[in-house]
């Protein structure tokens, strides 16, 4: 759910839709979730999209169409396919749920796009590199793809206002 709330946003909004939805429920869990009202979710900061997205996790774990423990046994790319079959599970999603939850190194979010332009800045490639010329890129840091994808992110977070916005 925490991955949800951080798609599209900055990570404090959707931190403090976490916290909020923490306070509402003490404790989150599937079955709690399904409890609330919409109306209960917007207190929650949380968008109608999110609300759906949230619901619909919380019902495919309670029904067991996905198994989170059982998910950690998986190849990435089925646990990629498990995720994305989600409606609101997308590939960012998966590939930050593969790199913070289940701690895979050698993931690169190619759909990040903190990454994706502070690779262009790190490396001096101009804004209309492909997602192809990319994914080439960050294959040569195999299998610590995960570990350059922090440290673009620490470099993206750490530029200058003015060099995030020239990529």
């Amino acid at each position: 759910m925490h991955i949800i709330l951080e798609q599209q946003v900055s990570l404090a909004s959707a931190l403090s839709a976490l916290n909020k939805m923490r306070q509402r429920v003490h404790e989150i869990t599937p079955e709690r979730v399904l409890l609330l009202t919409d109306e209960e979710f917007k207190a929650c900061y949380f968008s109608r999209q999110k609300t759906t997205y949230t619901k619909y996790l919380a019902q495919a774990i309670i029904s067991g169409q996905l198994n989170l423990t059982g998910l950690e046994q998986l190849p990435d790319d089925v646990i990629r396919a498990k995720l994305t079959a989600l409606k609101g599970i997308g590939n960012w999603t998966a590939d930050v749920y593969l790199m913070f939850v289940l701690q895979h190194a050698d993931i690169f979010p190619i759909g990040d796009l903190a990454a994706v332009n502070a690779l262009k800045r790190v490396k001096g490639l101009p804004k209309e590199t492909t997602r192809e010329q990319l994914i080439a890129i960050a294959e040569q840091w195999a299998p610590y793809k995960t570990v350059a994808s922090m440290l673009l992110w620490h470099y993206y977070l750490s530029a200058p206002r003015a060099s995030k916005a020239g990529v």
